[in-house]
């Protein structure tokens, strides 16, 4: 099996990840993700997609992630390894869409407009 590679966004972090047969091992930013992602519930957020088709220790994940925050990073690497999971084996659709790990979150932070603090906050205003 040859490498498959897949895209993933979320906020304004985009990850691409490159998945192959292997061991279970997952890279990300050339560290192990237990290294790059310290808290317990963010790293569950990586292999969940993996133990939703129990594959957990079938295949190695390099990852290459940048841009946002760590918990925006981990839900766009989430997303890139459903859809290469789904590029394997199409049988795996399901499972994951059932847990909406490939559908895209478009949800991104609102622009600050002109005239106010922030995108929708204004200044004090007092009439008296």
């Amino acid at each position: 099996m040859e490498m498959i590679n897949a895209l993933g966004r979320r906020k304004a972090s985009v990850a691409r990840v490159y998945l192959f047969k292997g061991t279970g091992n997952i890279n990300v930013n050339g560290k192990d993700y237990k290294d790059y992602f310290p808290q317990a519930n963010i790293q569950l957020t990586l292999v969940d997609p993996l133990s939703t088709v129990d594959v957990l220790a079938e295949y190695d994940i390099k990852v290459n992630v940048n841009g946002g925050g760590f918990k925006g990073q981990a839900e766009a690497i989430r997303m890139g390894i459903s859809r290469a999971l789904v590029k394997i084996n199409e049988d795996f659709r399901s499972p994951l869409k059932a847990k909406k790990f490939l559908t895209r979150d478009a949800r991104v932070v609102e622009r600050k407009k002109y005239g106010k603090p922030k995108a929708r906050k204004s200044f004090q205003f007092s009439k008296r």
